[in-house]
């Protein structure tokens, strides 16, 4: 199947949908009251509201505002009620829809769409959300609904989006002291803002921030996610087919020109983590602590970013060496193919994607949403909280590397981790091409394995009569 760009039905498609569905459908207005309750077909009153599930993920926080979100949709209605359901993470919530056992309404990542489509899981929200005033086309990022777009059909509902920046210590990387001194800055915007920033000047700032004792400058992960924004930013790419992939890339020559540049600031021993501090403390730790200047991360940091004492921080896109690049996840909020509530679910995913109640989840600091005129509003920037520069998450976006759909991602991450490792972080001179060879070759004994074990029985073998 192949993912396409969701197009808005035509007036006569909808209207039709519409007479189609009306049946299965609930108005959010409430019935006039009656004497008494409206009768079942055993003649029995019928007083206890329709129940409707809702399952999402996240931490205990998250899942505490998502729990908002339903009381105060069961507060405005006496007809149904919903009902939370919890997962520590996407993994589990797509473990249990995948086993059949998915709510009426679901948070699910747009990683897991194919998944989620090839299982027969969904049903669409187009016309659901349509119906119900929800204008997808203008009030919500065209990238995030995008990813939930297959079959010329809207599967899910985009519901947030969260990109990946570089999160800094502003008093450790303290960009007026390094302009006076004429390092290489970012340049301040015409808002007073500093908006984007080249791989030349993110190098600037790590240097500036290690010339002190033990602190160190940044460190970003040694894996595919950590090392993405990079090679797409420098022009490589990180899969060889962003369909069907059957390889990583790194060994291609735009790949090792963008990595080339890259080690030579991820590689440098006086601006990362010495191994003794990484014994001790995770890299996160060691930036609320004040002993690391720079992390990349995404939206969900800002909490506990926020409650770290002594903790003065900003945030700026991912680092540029030809175009601006990043990753990240984009959430989305699922109506399931077995629900029995058709209609009241989709009046619950209406409202959990309106202003107000996507603004009571924006307020938490954990996600930014789809919506955008909440992710526009100060609910989601916080003036007078950090990071001063919120909207950097929002201009990311639109540069989001969406990777290809990776059956066996698990397997593959578990391959060439590894690898990646010693490429960023092992001592010593580096043999680029030889390593990227290698991680090539792991990545392929996941990704196309039949061909690894066909490839020793094409080369010729002696002949024991020569």
């Amino acid at each position: 199947m192949s993912r396409l760009s969701f197009r808005r039905r035509t007036l006569a498609a909808s209207v039709l949908a519409l007479a189609l569905t009306t049946a299965a459908c609930t108005s959010d207005a409430e019935p006039a009251p009656a004497p008494s309750p409206s009768p079942d077909a055993t003649g029995q009153p019928v007083e206890k509201p329709r129940k409707i599930t809702f399952g999402a993920y996240g931490t205990e926080e998250e899942v505490a505002a998502f729990q908002s979100v339903v009381d105060s949709f069961n507060a405005t209605s006496t007809t149904r009620q919903v009902t939370l359901r919890s997962w520590p993470d996407h993994e589990s919530a797509l473990q249990d829809v995948l086993a059949g056992n998915a709510p009426d309404a679901f948070l699910t990542s747009s990683i897991d769409l194919d998944q989620l489509v090839e299982a027969d899981a969904l049903q669409p929200v187009s016309l659901l959300l349509d119906e119900r005033g929800v204008d997808f086309g203008d009030r919500f990022s065209r990238d995030a609904v995008d990813a939930f777009a297959m079959d010329d059909e809207l599967q899910c509902m985009a519901y947030s989006v969260s990109p990946m920046v570089v999160y800094y210590n502003t008093d450790i990387v303290d960009f007026d002291k390094m302009e006076r001194r004429e390092l290489d800055v970012p340049t301040v915007s015409d808002e007073g803002v500093r908006e984007r920033w080249t791989l030349a000047e993110f190098g600037a700032a790590a240097e500036f921030a290690s010339r002190r004792g033990d602190r160190r400058g940044v460190w970003i992960d040694p894996t595919l996610q950590g090392l993405t924004p990079f090679i797409h930013s420098g022009g490589g790419q990180v899969f060889d087919d962003d369909e069907e992939p059957t390889s990583l890339a790194f060994s291609d020559e735009s790949t090792r020109e963008a990595l080339g540049e890259t080690l030579a600031i991820l590689r440098n021993a006086a601006l990362t983590p010495t191994n003794a501090q990484l014994a001790r403390a995770t890299p996160v730790q060691l930036f609320k602590r004040g002993e690391l200047a720079m992390i990349a991360g995404f939206r969900n940091l800002v909490p506990e970013l926020r409650d770290a004492e002594d903790l003065d921080f900003d945030v700026l896109p991912m680092p540029t060496i030809e175009d601006r690049a990043t990753v990240g996840d984009i959430s989305g909020l699922c109506l399931s193919a077995g629900s029995e509530n058709v209609g009241d679910a989709a009046d619950f995913i209406a409202y959990a994607v309106s202003d107000a109640a996507i603004a009571t989840v924006a307020s938490t600091g954990y996600i930014v949403p789809a919506n955008t005129s909440v992710a526009a509003s100060d609910d989601f920037l916080a003036p007078g909280l950090e990071p001063a520069n919120a909207a950097a998450f929002n201009s990311s976006i639109r540069y989001m590397v969406v990777p290809p759909f990776v059956d066996q991602r698990e397997e593959l991450v578990e391959a060439v981790t590894p690898l990646l490792e010693r490429l960023v972080t092992a001592p010593g001179v580096l043999d680029l091409e030889e390593t990227t060879e290698q991680i090539d070759q792991a990545s392929r004994t996941v990704l196309s394995p039949e061909e690894e074990t066909e490839s020793p029985t094409e080369e010729p073998s002696e002949s024991p009569s020569e």
